[in-house]
């Protein structure tokens, strides 16, 4: 009989007396483990940073909604001050008076620029009509390098068309719409004057006429010119802004206050 082979390893199936001695699966050290990879973790969001992002969320629509409702202010009031400026109706007939007041604007080299000579043609008719007995020219110095002040370039001016000189008194301090009627309110107290009319364009009569009310002036009409020389649309939004002006002013008069002069002489 031939001998047995010898036993196969179940696992390998090499036979056991070839299998080099060695520690069994059992008898082996396990293998470290792996690092695993994190993912990136994100940072705890604390409760400070989350309630500055809440703070954040919220403020944008509130400053949309402001700008919205700023805006709409803003064109409902200029809306508002176009109406009042041109809601402004002349007398068919202007009643006789003591005298004029002709509200001034710029020089030109020391001569009247075409939107004041408009003035002063209409202030020139109303006197040779007999309507006023005297003028007042009102216009303090000018920032545009006249010499002069305004209230002197229209004396002049009048003068030179035939206005004896007696017959126009110079206010030479004004710098606004609101002094030019102050000063001559003063100017009519001393003489003894009570009635007058207010002579400007049309686009600005509305609120000589309101100011000279305010003013304490209370037999006052108001004529006013359509100009030839200005520009409507830009007059019309110069006008806007010093209505605006205007309109706060009358509110801090009130206390005592007022705001101060623009560079645009209003």
């Amino acid at each position: 009989m031939r001998p047995a082979p010898p036993p196969r390893s179940r696992q390998s199936g090499t036979p056991a007396h070839n299998r080099k001695a060695g520690p069994s699966r059992n008898d082996r050290k396990p293998a470290p483990p792996r690092a695993r990879k994190v993912p990136g973790r994100r940072k705890r969001t604390t409760k400070k940073s989350r309630s500055t992002g809440l703070a954040r969320s919220r403020l944008l629509p509130f400053l949309l909604r402001l700008a919205l409702w700023a805006g709409a202010a803003g064109i409902f009031w200029m809306a508002y001050a176009l109406w009042q400026i041109n809601d402004f109706r002349e007398p068919r007939l202007l009643e006789p008076a003591d005298v004029g007041i002709v509200l001034g604007a710029s020089l030109r080299n020391d001569e009247p620029s075409p939107g004041l000579r408009e003035r002063l043609d209409r202030a020139l008719a109303l006197y040779e009509a007999g309507k006023v007995r005297r003028l007042i020219v009102s216009g303090g110095l000018d920032s545009n390098g006249a010499t002069i002040t305004e209230a002197e370039g229209m004396r002049r001016h009048l003068v030179a068309r035939g206005v004896p000189d007696e017959a126009v008194l110079v206010e030479p301090q004004a710098r606004s719409t609101y002094e030019n009627l102050l000063y001559s309110r003063a100017l009519m107290i001393e003489r003894g004057w009570t009635s007058v009319i207010v002579i400007t364009h049309d686009f600005h009569a509305a609120r000589a006429l309101e100011i000279a009310q305010v003013v304490g002036i209370e037999e006052v009409q108001a004529t006013g010119v359509k100009s030839r020389a200005l520009s409507h649309a830009r007059s019309e939004l110069r006008e806007v802004l010093a209505y605006t002006k205007w309109t706060l002013d009358r509110l801090l008069l009130k206390v005592g206050w007022r705001l101060p002069e623009l560079p645009l002489g209003l």
